[in-house]
């Protein structure tokens, strides 16, 4: 079979290789593309004979899956496969898997870090004191212990970033459509309706997937509920959050911050992106998933993912 590598994943080329050679051995074409394209016509000239392709966060379109007349096996190497034309790959009968579970400890120890960032004011101090001598001096900050924190979502990332601030000392709420069993046995965190985790929450951190009912589900209303003291967490998906809502509330003094890891397109941004004016606003590049911890652990899943196919036997599928 031809397999196409259409992006790096972020690993070694000698893990790579590694992971790589006992296709190569079993007689399978190995193609593996070392540099990422968003544009539909070389993602279909990458792709167009592929009996299977691997493929990691970058937009993979209906008119890209459209043209893949051999492929079998989409194999992503991602958690969320919103930026894939899923319905139009299962029309032509292909099957798909995603990496679940490879950014655990990733996502939930950065929405720790801007947590902190935002309640220590860490980057905004960082730029005052190379002021040198014109340095105003430094500004009191917060501490995580003793605040209420909502978690909305509470599948794997939601469930190990509550334990995170519960051993921080936070008290723990959570919102989602079903409840975690097992995270209520193994933490005192209490189910709340989105109203009531919105309205009493100190800290609100995002762990939803995105779907027709999860879309703007932070909106102006949502917004409004919050404490003015209130600071918002969204490591999950973009489009979770109304972005116009969300800056108009920062500006107006509704919430008191809030730190974004994705947004409604990968960056970089547009240079005239709201993000960019409220000044109480943290951005980071969608890097919740990035340590090498992560991107080992990923290869891996999607290697096995790949073997599981090949044996008749195919996982992880969505």
């Amino acid at each position: 079979m031809k397999i196409v590598l259409t992006e790096p994943l972020s690993i070694a080329p000698e893990y790579l290789d590694q992971l790589i050679q006992p296709y190569l051995d079993q007689g399978h074409e190995f193609i593996c593309y070392d540099t990422v394209s968003d544009n539909d016509s070389e993602l279909i000239r990458r792709t167009h004979d592929a009996d299977i392709v691997l493929l990691a966060n970058h937009p993979f379109s209906e008119e890209v899956v459209g043209d893949l007349d051999n492929c079998q096996y989409l194999n992503i190497a991602f958690t969320g496969v919103d930026h894939v034309a899923v319905q139009s790959a299962k029309k032509k009968n292909i099957l798909l898997s995603n990496a679940s579970g490879y950014s655990n400890t990733a996502v939930s120890e950065l929405v720790i870090g801007l947590t902190l960032d935002l309640y220590r004011n860490i980057s905004k101090q960082n730029q005052m004191i190379r002021q040198g001598h014109t340095f105003s001096g430094p500004i009191m900050g917060q501490e995580i212990k003793g605040k209420t924190v909502a978690i909305l979502g509470t599948g794997k990332i939601g469930s190990q970033t509550a334990e995170l601030f519960h051993a921080l000392g936070a008290k723990l709420i959570a919102y989602d459509q079903s409840e975690n069993e097992n995270l209520k046995q193994a933490l005192p965190i209490q189910y709340l309706s989105l109203d009531d985790v919105l309205s009493q929450a100190d800290i609100v951190t995002l762990h939803l997937p995105l779907t027709d009912d999860t879309h703007h589900l932070i909106n102006q209303q949502a917004l409004q509920q919050m404490k003015t003291s209130a600071i918002l967490i969204n490591a999950a998906r973009g489009p979770i959050i109304d972005q116009t809502a969300l800056c108009q509330a920062l500006d107006q003094g509704q919430i008191a911050g809030a730190a974004i890891d994705v947004f409604d397109q990968e960056p970089p941004l547009n240079n005239d992106h709201p993000y960019f004016k409220p000044a109480n606003l943290l951005l980071t590049p969608h890097i919740g998933y990035l340590t090498q911890e992560a991107m080992n652990k990923r290869a891996q899943i999607v290697f096995n993912n790949l073997k599981s196919f090949l044996d008749g036997e195919p996982q992880n599928l969505v």
